[in-house]
């Protein structure tokens, strides 16, 4: 298994490319609109915090999570692209089990869409590939610390300010993994994206585990706002969530998101 400093060398080696020149060339609305494609060949690095409550047997616990996502386009040829998307996560629970706390990172997931350059004749972008689970929970509690592999994809059609898409994948243990683990998570969104980039978004993020039978699903409502900062390109978000429905000893109520995407425009 990784541990925290493998975790934090991974995480480097991801977001090295990420020395691109940044151009004025397009505008911030344009910008936004990519922004809420997750295949767009745009490299960005959000940094999102999320606070949750209600966690543990006696529903006073709470999770604050840290997670920076690099996404980082490469072209593979006149016609397509690959999008990698990276999640690594730092959290910290406090009083899920009672009295006690503790932090460190989550496992890693990383994500490789392939992606045609251009949306099919009835205007649809989709991307499909291969999902990576990396071990590098800390502790137990943090993440399953188990090899994982699987499928993703997604499908989005924007049309004015509009965009609307499925992101979706499912997980599998390998490499003899102590536990057995099937998750599907599905991610339905919807974004509209105004003239001076302010972004409105409504999603969900749902997983259902097949292990135990259950179902994890957050509403989520979103707003994002696309600002030029010297030379820099940056989309600070805010939003709340609803747990709707949660795993046994999960979150429940009302949770916060705050957020800033730096974007590296080519």
């Amino acid at each position: 298994m990784l541990n925290g400093e493998q975790a934090v060398l991974w995480a480097t080696v991801l977001i090295l490319p990420l020395s691109a020149t940044v151009s004025h060339a397009e505008s911030e609305e344009e910008l936004a609109k990519k922004l809420a494609n997750p295949v767009a060949a745009l490299i960005s690095v959000p940094f999102e915090y999320k606070y949750d409550q209600n966690l543990g047997p006696n529903g006073e616990g709470t999770q604050r999570t840290l997670v920076v996502k690099p996404v980082i386009p490469f072209s593979l040829n006149d016609d397509w692209n690959l999008i990698t998307r990276t999640i690594i996560p730092y959290v910290w629970l406090d009083d899920v089990t009672p009295g006690n706390s503790s932090n460190g990172f989550g496992d890693i997931q990383a994500s490789f869409f392939f992606s045609p350059k251009k949306p099919t004749s009835s205007g649809v972008t989709w991307g499909v590939g291969p999902i990576l689970q990396i071990p590098t929970s800390s502790s137990n509690g943090l993440g399953r610390n188990e090899w994982g592999a699987g499928i993703t994809g997604l499908a989005l059609k924007q049309n004015g300010p509009w965009t609307i898409g499925l992101l979706g994948s499912h997980t599998w243990d390998i490499a003899g993994a102590d536990t057995d683990q099937s998750d599907t998570f599905v991610q339905p969104f919807l974004n509209y994206t105004t003239p001076d980039a302010w972004t409105f978004v409504l999603n969900t993020e749902s997983t259902y585990d097949w292990e135990a039978d259950d179902w994890s699903v957050p509403i989520n409502a979103n707003v994002r706002k696309l600002v030029t900062l010297g030379d820099q390109r940056v989309s600070f978000t805010v939003g709340v969530r609803n747990w709707v429905k949660s795993s046994e000893n999960g979150p429940d109520g009302w949770g916060l998101t705050l957020g800033a995407t730096l974007l590296f425009p080519k």
